[in-house]
């Protein structure tokens, strides 16, 4: 564990929202127990037509425990240039950079090149994914130029370990790569009653709840969901879903699945950005989350439901099943309506529910943030 260090960690923080801020601000608070932690973010992180939500920053007041310099530009290579040189200036011990898209290597690799040149800072990558869920042409140089500015990396999967290590074989940094879990998401506070989460959601607490949580994209498999709770018989139909998360593309297809199979009653759409205070309703309310996943590497989604101990559904895509083993923590099943209609049929057998929540309480131990400091540290 590193002690006494200044750490720059590159990526979203306030005033921008979503789980990228949050997980960056929550490692930063780990760090600064022991180090000196400063929090760069982006003056500019995407052009407003490149962002598919309806705003990229939060409601909420800035964090008053952490240091933000709110400096990058994620477009202007002038800004990259001269915020280069102030932090090389500074000369801090180390740099983490939070990597998930290909469209910052450009900006991530020039800024780290011209720090770098201080001969002084270390540069780590802490990857959500080099091979990006939508692709585009310029992935593979982006993520190429990105990575020859580092010296090691940790893979939040061990698909995104592999891919680093297989496509980029000659790199430095592939040669130094680590895999550590996404830590738990602990920051939302305790879970509420169910009773009171319901009441607050407008929800009756006396039906079954499946919560799809988090921005909604086709990757994310919300219409094989849907169609998964058409499936359901009709003895089945005390099972309700919730959709909880911001349209990040058309919504329409997805309301043409809801009246095509006369699911309106049992579809509780609360489409909007949901706010970090109002989270632990959601999964206090759920009985189960469901991530009906096309493809993935890892899932902060997971992490949540580890935090207040709700059983999941998840496809088996990428790295999720890395985080939910069979049977335990949820049910894997095949990313085809047919497969996640068997697991919600599943799930609700028996007691399958209670004793999930139960294995949930000792499986969360692994997921610490102390581990994810060892891990970039090389402990």
């Amino acid at each position: 564990m590193w002690k006494d260090k200044h750490i720059v960690i590159v990526g979203p923080a306030h005033p921008l929202r979503g789980g990228l801020a949050t997980y960056n601000e929550r490692l930063a608070r780990e760090l600064q127990l022991h180090n000196k932690v400063t929090l760069l973010t982006f003056s500019l992180q995407y052009p407003n037509f490149l962002f598919p939500g309806e705003s990229q920053y939060s409601n909420d007041p800035k964090p008053e425990d952490l240091n933000i310099d709110i400096q990058l530009n994620s477009i202007n290579p002038f800004n990259w240039i001269s915020t280069g040189y102030k932090y090389k200036k500074i000369k801090p011990d180390i740099i983490i950079f939070r990597y998930w898209m290909p469209f910052f290597g450009p900006c991530f690799g020039t800024f780290a090149r011209i720090v770098k040149s201080n001969g002084h800072t270390q540069m780590i990558a802490i990857t959500d994914n080099i091979i990006p869920h939508e692709k585009h042409f310029y992935d593979k140089p982006f993520t190429n130029y990105f990575l020859g500015s580092l010296d090691k990396a940790v893979a939040m999967s061990r698909k995104v370990l592999n891919d680093l290590q297989t496509i980029f074989p000659n790199k430095k940094v592939a040669k130094n790569s680590s895999y550590h879990a996404h830590p738990l998401y602990d920051n939302f506070g305790d879970k509420l009653d169910r009773t009171e989460a319901c009441e607050k959601l407008k929800l009756d607490p006396s039906r079954k709840y499946l919560l799809f949580f988090g921005f909604i994209r086709k990757y994310k498999g919300l219409d094989l969901l849907l169609e998964a709770m058409a499936l359901l018989p009709e003895s089945q139909s005390q099972i309700d879903l919730i959709v909880a998360g911001e349209f990040y593309e058309d919504s329409a297809p997805y309301m043409e699945i809801i009246a095509k199979h006369g699911l309106e009653k049992r579809v509780e759409l609360h489409t909007k950005f949901i706010d970090n205070d109002d989270v632990r309703t959601y999964f206090s309310a759920a009985d189960v989350i469901a991530q009906p996943y096309r493809n993935a590497t890892q899932s902060g989604v997971s992490q949540v439901a580890y935090h207040f101990e709700v059983p999941m559904i998840i496809t088996n895509v990428g790295g999720l099943s890395e985080l939910v083993p069979n049977g335990e923590a949820g049910f894997v099943c095949e990313p085809t309506p047919e497969g996640i209609s068997e697991a919600i049929l599943k799930i609700f057998e028996g007691q399958n529910i209670p004793q999930m929540k139960e294995s949930l309480v000792e499986l969360k131990k692994q997921f610490s943030w102390v581990s994810m400091v060892d891990a970039l540290s090389g402990q």
